[in-house]
């Protein structure tokens, strides 16, 4: 008898409460459920995390069922207590706004088309890759000229682009180089705002021993060739001669005021001009369509079939007025590069205006997509371009 009263006693570390080591297991079980006594040798030490003590008196006389009970197992799922219901607001205001997504795709307003137009701008991201692809310059680049036919059997001369901003100079260029890597030549591009003599001697020396030990043509691609002054220019003399280089050159100003006459003997100038309304639209149609965004008639509907993210379930399509692209491709004069851009900033500042209203629109309401207009249109480029020449060229 004596060896059981002198039973080991060991402390509940939830409540506090002293209990002989045999029931202590059993009484923890019920403790972490919230069924435990309330202690009543330890008043001023009340269990933290009971879910509901048993009715009585505490040590200050008031109930167990006035006090806030905090349980470690009734949490409510947006994560506050049950003794805090004031702390709830920002939790409903979520669930009423998942709750508006979920019923109509609000959250995703041309997210995917807001992910293709991000980084590069949509001109260099539309240059095309072949001539195939190549829009407009009918007279220089045509099926029948000759231009055409030495590029498709890779026999380039020297070259110098003259043609106005936006008219496919660099896009010409960018087309040679892609022919050029599938044919083993070697392709160099220098831009003369930046490019320094030293650095063209470079290039030329590479391409002497390219030429000298594995018997690899070079061309070199100088973008605004027109801002190299005269002794810059005559670097390229001797070795555009005797073929060390096939030099291109790219410029908006008349290479007759501006290129040496000894380096202009040596190239052959080609003269492209400012892209026509009709190939403004046929570029602009094709960079609507890559990007998936739909085309509305006069009639407001849809004139061109389109696949691409905007389509998808999740997402609200987007339109653009066919209007609207006439008009763009109208206002723009012949600048292809503009003309992209400004297609590029409509629908960017339209999505971002749609992005705003999300939470405006009531759950009741319905929209059929973003539609771009030709007000929108207007509105991004401010003003029509057109490119004036003091020089009268």
């Amino acid at each position: 008898m004596a060896g059981a009263e002198e039973e080991a006693v060991v402390q509940c570390p939830v409540c506090l409460r002293e209990l002989p080591g045999t029931d202590i297991n059993e009484h923890l079980d019920r403790c972490l459920q919230g069924q435990a006594e309330s202690s009543s040798s330890f008043p001023c030490k009340r269990p933290c995390f009971a879910a509901a003590s048993s009715p009585g008196t505490g040590a200050q006389g008031e109930s167990d069922e006035a006090r806030p009970v905090f349980s470690l197992f009734q949490r409510g799922r947006g994560g506050h207590s049950p003794g805090h219901p004031g702390r709830s607001g920002g939790v409903e205001r979520e669930a009423a706004v998942w709750k508006l997504q979920a019923g109509r795709p609000q959250g995703s307003v041309g997210a995917g088309l807001a992910r293709k137009l991000e980084g590069q701008p949509l001109a260099e991201r539309m240059r095309p890759d072949s001539l195939g692809d190549f829009v407009g310059q009918e007279k220089v680049l045509g099926v029948q000229t000759l231009l055409r036919a030495l590029l498709e059997s890779h026999e380039i001369p020297s070259l110098i682009l003259w043609g106005p901003p936006g008219c496919g100079k660099t896009t010409l260029a960018h087309i040679i180089a892609n022919s050029s890597k599938k044919n083993g030549t070697r392709f160099v591009t220098l831009s003369a705002t930046s490019a320094k003599t030293n650095d063209v001697r470079d290039v030329i020396s590479q391409a002497q021993n390219e030429k000298r030990l594995f018997k690899r043509k070079t061309i070199l691609f100088i973008d605004e060739i027109h801002r190299f002054n005269k002794s810059q220019q005559d670097t390229f003399l001797p070795h555009v001669e005797c073929g060390t280089v096939t030099l291109i050159g790219a410029t908006t100003e008349n290479p007759s005021f501006q290129v040496n006459a000894a380096l202009l003997s040596r190239c052959r100038v080609i003269v492209l001009e400012k892209l026509s309304v009709e190939a403004m639209e046929t570029i602009l149609m094709r960079a609507v369509r890559s990007l998936g965004v739909q085309v509305l008639g006069q009639g407001g509907q849809h004139s061109s079939s389109v696949t691409g993210s905007s389509t998808e379930s999740l997402e609200f399509p987007v339109y653009i007025e066919e209007k609207a692209l006439n008009t763009l491709a109208y206002f723009c004069d012949g600048d292809a590069r503009t003309g992209l851009n400004g297609l590029q900033l409509a629908i960017q500042a339209r999505l971002a205006a749609e992005r705003t209203t999300l939470l405006d629109v009531t759950e009741g309401g319905s929209t059929d997509g973003v539609v771009i207009t030709e007000e929108h249109i207007k509105e991004g480029l401010q003003r029509s371009h057109i490119l004036y020449d003091r020089a009268g060229e």
